[in-house]
């Protein structure tokens, strides 16, 4: 090649790189999508693990069995969890205790770290300490939990697509079933303290064994003023901030309900990404519940992704440009007569959410 045509050649290259879209610059630059999709329903049998396969989940939140259902998990109950999803070939992220669930506490077998019963309390948290030493003997990286005393509140369920009904809640439609639960009336100081307790307990061990510890927020976000004699302090994004500057902690941090996190704002549509950056940024997001709603604080439909106010084409390039490297699942999917156990919903979820995952390197 002479030498006019090798300039000529490496001009026309140089020109061609210049003008190259700017999408394909960033796309270079970034970090490599290391989300994955994920799934928590359960039971985690054989007949589940076969589904989570067939629709390409192939990383969950499982549930191990236990001769009281109520706990505590031993060591050889993990190690049959973790065995049975080997043989299935799903990996097995995280687990949830047998309590601190997200349910209602007039409905919770132990309730005492969130009543604040002692000795019983101190004796749970000494459970969730051998867990979590467990978990590290297993090879299970991450726990998560609730401290929840309404569990999720809702009304009435609400029409849907195609026959189907979607969660619902409306304040102004609320009609508790007492004035105060069993917890009596816990405010925001008497919350913060049982918070802070088990934390103090809890996350030094987490920090000991290498175990992420994630928190689910309160579901809804409620008034000012409390619900049932109860202010859900972690049911506002300034709380949840609070609550991860309690304990300085990489294994301390947050299971984030995307869906929860909206239901706390006025414009979700336009806040939640903000938030995914600020807990994302910060190394806080230890797992994703990745669903969508309709409407805003106090007033919502928990809807199929695809039609919510959020983008979730936008949310997925926000999980990515932060680096987010664990579980995106579907969460409180909506219901049919066809579909009672729903497995149909649960099937549009992983598709939708794994396409997204696939799509994130190529979106500008």
């Amino acid at each position: 090649m002479n030498r006019r045509k090798f300039l000529s050649r490496s001009s026309t290259a140089a020109g061609l790189f210049a003008s190259a879209p700017a999408g394909l610059t960033a796309a270079a630059n970034r970090v490599p999508v290391k989300m994955k999709l994920g799934c928590q329903s359960g039971p985690t049998d054989e007949k589940r693990l076969q589904f989570f396969k067939r629709h390409s989940v192939n990383h969950i939140c499982g549930y191990p069995k236990s001769k009281d259902p109520n706990g505590p998990y031993t060591l050889e109950d993990l190690e049959r969890l973790k065995d049975l999803c080997e043989k299935h070939k799903v990996s097995l992220e995280m687990i949830a205790p047998p309590f601190l669930a997200s349910t209602h506490i007039d409905r919770t077998a132990r309730p005492a770290i969130m009543l604040a019963e002692s000795p019983a309390r101190d004796r749970d948290i000494a459970e969730i300490q051998e867990l979590i030493r467990n978990c590290a003997r297993v090879g299970i990286p991450a726990i998560k939990y609730n401290m929840s005393i309404l569990g999720v509140v809702r009304t009435q369920r609400t029409p849907g697509r195609g026959g189907s009904s979607y969660s619902t809640w409306r304040l102004r439609e609320a009609k508790p079933p007492t004035p105060l639960t069993r917890a009596g009336r816990v405010d925001a100081d008497r919350y913060w303290e049982r918070i802070t307790y088990f934390l103090e307990r809890v996350i030094p061990v987490a920090n000991e064994y290498k175990i992420r510890m994630a928190c689910h927020p309160h579901d809804p976000g409620m008034p000012p003023e409390g619900y049932q004699g109860v202010d859900t302090v972690l049911g506002t994004p300034e709380g949840l901030k609070k609550f991860i500057s309690i304990q300085e902690s990489p294994y301390h941090g947050l299971n984030f309900c995307q869906g929860t996190v909206s239901e706390m704002l006025e414009n979700p549509g336009r806040e939640i990404f903000d938030i995914i950056r600020y807990f994302g940024n910060k190394k806080k997001i230890f797992n994703v519940h990745f669903r969508n709603i309709r409407g805003k604080r106090n007033d919502f439909q928990e809807v199929y992704p695809d039609e919510g106010d959020v983008d979730f084409v936008e949310a997925i390039k926000v999980y990515r440009d932060i680096g987010y490297e664990y579980m995106l699942m579907p969460d409180h999917v909506p219901h049919h007569p066809d579909d009672p156990h729903g497995d149909q919903a649960f099937a549009f979820a992983y598709g939708y959410i794994r396409a997204l995952i696939q799509a994130a390197d190529r979106l500008a």
